[in-house]
This record gives C-alpha cells, structure tokens and sequence, in this order.
C-alpha cells in the first residue's frame, strides 16, 4: 500500500481520477489557512497509510487555483473533506463532508474507507472482480 497526495489542479482532473479510482478522499484547502497546514501532514500519513492505486486515492483541492471544483462541491469552509465512491460523493460514518481540522472523525473515515478499499482489492484478485 501507500501512495502520496495527489493535488488537483483542474477539474478534468478531478473527473478523470473519480472515473478510475473507486474509492476517493478529497482535501479542500487554503494555502492562508492555519488549520489547513496543521492537518497536512497527518492527511499524508493517511495517504501513505491507505492509499491502494485504483482503488483509494487521497487528493488535494487548493481553492483558491481550482475554485470551481470549491463551488461545485458548497466548500465554504477549509479544511473540508469529502468522499466519493464509483465518482459520486458518499457518506461516511454518516457524514457528506467533514468540515475543520477534525483528526478524530478524518482518521476514522480514512481508515474506513481504506478497510472498503483493501476488501474490493482483494475481491478482484481472488476472481471476484465485481465492482460495487
């Protein structure tokens, strides 16, 4: 496992990662914002962590160079955090969006979402290879 941050710089490249990588964790961010930068590292630990190619990916969205992608998904506060499966946003742990530097609920959804991630991976390579 283990993979780095992948920054979004546009949002074609948002939709193509969405349409190639089942489970996705989004970062929105400020480069102006404390908690932001307080967060990054613990963020890249998940990514290291968790990170399966093709099937969890862990992705930063800098507002203010990508502000559509911003409007499209209702950021209004950084950090927010927010997942998708099979390019849709989901929930996790009952949540759409984590909003703030919160370590707590984020270590929890990464980790379950990396759990889906590692099952899918190895329902595939033991011939299951259905998607879902």
């Amino acid at each position: 496992m283990g993979g780095a941050v992948r920054h979004i710089s546009s949002p074609r490249e948002l939709t193509s990662l969405l349409s190639s990588t089942q489970y996705v964790v989004a970062d929105f961010y400020a480069d102006w914002c404390p908690p932001c930068k307080a967060i990054a590292p613990k963020y890249a630990e998940l990514a290291e962590r968790h990170a399966i190619p093709e099937y969890l990916a862990f992705v930063k969205v800098n507002v203010d160079k990508v502000p559509a992608l911003a409007q499209e998904y209702g950021i209004a506060a950084m950090p927010s955090f927010i997942f998708f499966k099979d390019g849709k946003r989901v929930k996790v742990n009952g949540s759409l969006k984590i909003e703030g530097a919160d370590w707590n609920k984020l270590k929890e959804a990464a980790e379950k979402m990396g759990g889906l991630a590692v099952k899918k991976r190895d329902e595939k390579e033991d011939g299951g290879g259905r998607r879902g």
